[in-house]
């Protein structure tokens, strides 16, 4: 998006470039529906963290092989994030946001529905798309709704629904499964995806689209520094958060000793952490975007690293644990918001590169997570989680200052 884009269709979308005193509760409900959106399809995304253990026993594979649903996940929605932009063409912004959230709903249907572990991934696959599609218009789309100068503030907003998820995917998740079965958590998640659909019907103005991306726009950005560099912290945090957050629970089975009760609350602090620490994030990110990529690499590092070294302990392991979650929590806010700085100009076509980056991240994190957890066990995951934590505090000293 251009800076011609965003001014345009200012009186169909309300967009000023002047940061409004107090938002309409038109402008609320809408920032808000999006918030929903995120907060669903983030509550399915992150959904096998709490149920891989009786997912991969119903269907007869390995813990390891489970974890791969989240690779088929990422894995479609990075093809599908670097295409997004392209393929929806002149479509109403609107329109393509709410018939991605009828996408969730079917595809938590069927991953709930599967009957074997290829449909399951089939499931997932189509999540992926909902996933990166949404994503990849959010920071366009959030431009539109309160104006230029309030992108943070409403980003901010849509980002606390991932907050929010990482609290009740993967400890409801763990818990539901326990009563009613993994399929019924999964199902739940649908629901989800039909009151954010709803939200977004009742809620969105019209988003007729003011440009048309082409792939060339998109490839031409990756020619700046700055958005290479972004890409890259991207790239070395969420593989290693990946690699290990999707296998914590199996850790916490096999070195802590815990039972499903404490994991679901240890998965709970996660998720509380992490909102938390996403909004320390935004702070942090506005006061000084290399502090706040540094000290998210470091707190990431040092908890996963730690667990390794003492996660034998509960006590310790509640605690790392809760602080990893806050730096997952800095995550969603400070990436972005690194990778944005070079592309301030071409909003649409940078969330594309954004989300790639995340979904390639999470595609060889949980895939390399998988097999390090099934060949030399819980523990190997959460090591290659520090390995690649620190190697962001390094890429965060080398940034360019602006």
């Amino acid at each position: 998006m251009t800076d011609t884009t965003s001014q345009l269709d200012g009186a169909a979308i309300g967009l000023d470039s002047t940061v409004p005193s107090t938002w309409s509760p038109t402008t609320w409900f809408a920032v808000i529906s999006m918030a929903a959106t995120s907060f669903a399809l983030v509550s399915a995304e992150f959904l096998p963290a709490g149920l891989l253990t009786p997912m991969a026993r119903d269907l007869g594979v390995s813990e390891g092989t489970a974890g791969q649903v989240v690779t088929a996940t990422a894995s479609v929605g990075a093809v599908t994030a670097l295409l997004s932009n392209v393929l929806i063409g002149k479509l109403n912004r609107k329109t393509v946001l709410v018939g991605l959230s009828a996408l969730a709903i079917g595809s938590n249907l069927l991953a709930a529905l599967a009957t074997d572990f290829w449909l399951l991934l089939l499931g997932r696959a189509g999540l992926g798309v909902a996933l990166s599609g949404f994503w990849a218009l959010s920071v366009a789309v959030v431009a539109r709704l309160v104006g230029t100068n309030a992108t943070g503030r409403g980003m901010a907003i849509v980002t606390l629904g991932v907050s929010l998820a990482t609290i009740a995917a993967p400890s409801m998740g763990a818990l539901i499964s326990d009563w009613l079965g993994w399929r019924a958590a999964t199902a739940m998640t649908a629901g989800l995806a039909a009151i954010a659909m709803l939200l977004q019907i009742l809620s969105l103005p019209t988003l007729p689209a003011s440009t048309s991306n082409r792939l060339s726009d998109v490839f031409r950005l990756t020619k700046r520094r700055t958005v290479q560099l972004g890409m890259l912290a991207i790239l070395l945090l969420m593989t290693g958060h990946f690699a290990g957050s999707v296998y914590v629970r199996p850790f916490l089975e096999q070195v802590t000793l815990l039972g499903t009760g404490p994991i679901a609350l240890a998965l709970l602090g996660f998720g509380i952490a992490s909102v938390i620490g996403n909004v320390a994030g935004g702070r942090l990110a506005d006061a000084n975007i290399h502090v706040a990529l540094a000290v998210t690499g470091v707190l990431m590092a040092f908890s996963a690293l730690a667990l390794v070294l003492w996660g034998a302990q509960s006590g310790i392991a509640f605690a790392l644990v809760t602080l990893w979650g806050f730096a997952f929590g800095m995550a969603p806010v400070v990436l972005p918001t690194n990778l944005s700085r070079g592309a301030a100009d071409a909003l649409e076509a940078a969330g594309s590169l954004m989300v790639v980056s995340f979904q390639v991240a999470i595609s060889i994190g949980a895939l390399f997570g998988g097999y390090v957890v099934d060949h030399f066990g819980a523990s190997a995951p959460l090591t290659f989680t520090a390995v690649l934590a620190a190697s962001t505090i390094v890429l965060a000293l080398l940034q360019p200052r602006s």
